[in-house]
């Protein structure tokens, strides 16, 4: 059997972009991971409003579970994460969310190399993140079937090793500036 590879894209796709700016780009909106619009067109090399225009043309291919609009109160949840945004640098429009179909989707919609090449990087990111979840799930299942074999004495134990399992209660931060 001969294998052939293609020069072009052997070692290119995975030196893109770094694994750890796709993982901070993917956001849980809805219960969902989705991108931003923004963010995608970034890593694509194209501007926003190409990004839009593109899919627009083409929204019989984004229904509802593939892609949607952000309300006004996610958008503005989703800037106050990053700290307060300069006037004009960012759209009037609401961004749209793309979950992993509609990242799937973009791939044909825009016709790049670079598109492509992306899109294979994030699905595998989005791949890895999945492993990931379903490995912590696999943890939390045995630990529970070894919290019902022995008896109190390790139930501090096991308490203290679901508390590390569960990701970390974000704290409500108090507002910034000074006080009289």
């Amino acid at each position: 059997m001969v294998v052939i590879k293609h020069e072009r894209f052997s070692n290119v796709t995975t030196k893109l972009i770094p694994q750890e700016v796709i993982q901070n780009k993917i956001f849980l909106i809805r219960g969902q991971k989705v991108m931003v619009d923004k963010d995608l067109a970034e890593l694509y090399g194209a501007t926003t409003y190409d990004l839009k225009r593109a899919v627009r043309r083409n929204l019989s291919r984004f229904p509802s579970d593939f892609m949607f609009e952000l309300t006004k109160e996610e958008h503005s949840a989703l800037r106050r994460r990053f700290g307060v945004l300069k006037r004009g640098s960012h759209s009037k429009y609401l961004p749209y969310a793309f979950t992993e179909y509609g990242i799937l989707m973009l791939s044909s919609v825009l016709n790049s190399e670079r598109a492509v090449r992306v899109n294979i990087q994030i699905m595998r990111t989005f791949t890895q993140l999945r492993e990931m979840l379903a490995g912590n799930k696999e943890l939390r299942r045995k630990i529970e079937e070894l919290e019902k074999k022995y008896d109190r004495q390790f139930q501090i134990v096991f308490k203290a090793i679901k508390e590390l399992l569960e990701p970390p209660a974000r704290k409500s931060k108090g507002p910034i500036g000074f006080h009289a």
